[in-house]
Order: C-alpha cells, then sequence, then structure tokens
C-alpha cells in the first residue's frame, strides 16, 4: 500500500473516533432520573477524570508510534548504509544502537508522563 492509502486510512480511523466520542446515545447511556444523578447534575459524556485517561491514552499512543517510526528509519538507514558500505558495518551499528537507544529513552520517558496525567 502507498502512502496516500495509509493516510486516508489514518484520516478514516479519526474521523470514527471523533464520531464515537461525540454520540449522544452512547455518551448518556444512564436516564437522567435514574441513581446517583443528583438535583442539578447533568451527565456529560467526558468528564475531567475521563479527559485525563483519554488525554493520557492518546499520549502514551503518540509517542509509542512515534518512537517506533524513529526506530523503524533509523533501522532503515542503517541497513541501506551497511549495504553501501560494508567496510563501516561495525561502525554503523555501534551508531544505530546508541541512536536507538536515545529514542527508545525518549519514548519511555514520555509514555510515563502521559500515564502521570492518567494518574493524578
Amino acid at each position: 500500500m502507498n502512502r496516500n492509502v495509509w493516510s486516508r486510512l489514518a484520516l478514516g480511523m479519526m474521523l470514527a473516533g471523533l464520531v464515537m466520542m461525540a454520540m449522544p446515545a452512547a455518551a448518556a447511556a444512564q436516564e437522567a432520573g435514574a441513581a446517583g444523578a443528583g438535583a442539578g447534575e447533568s451527565t456529560w459524556f467526558l468528564t475531567s477524570q475521563g479527559a485525563g485517561w483519554l488525554g493520557g491514552a492518546i499520549g502514551a499512543g503518540l509517542a509509542i508510534i512515534g518512537g517506533a517510526a524513529g526506530v523503524g528509519r533509523i533501522g532503515g538507514s542503517a541497513v541501506e548504509s551497511m549495504a553501501r558500505q560494508p567496510e563501516a558495518a561495525g561502525q554503523i551499528n555501534v551508531a544505530m544502537i546508541i541512536t536507538a537507544a536515545m529514542v527508545e529513552g525518549a519514548t519511555l520517558f514520555a509514555v510515563v508522563v502521559a500515564m502521570m496525567a492518567v494518574l493524578k
């Protein structure tokens, strides 16, 4: 699949997610007069705690996607450069591992920060 197909698929998935979050029927699964809803308390589909969870999940997901894309690009470029210059394969391999470790460290830090938003 080419890049155009992937971008259309990603856009469709994002739009589907937005439509699902905005659906009023799924948002208010409880009747207004049901137990638990006090006088003057309105039911929203997203509370502040839910927004924190949603933000943390989206942040962690984006961090993981970015880290995976970075490590994939590092690995692909390293293999390509090793194929072009086989005599420098050892140096390229060391540089690739160090760079991939830095990207993974930044990804782990971003996931921890996103999960802290959930647990605050």
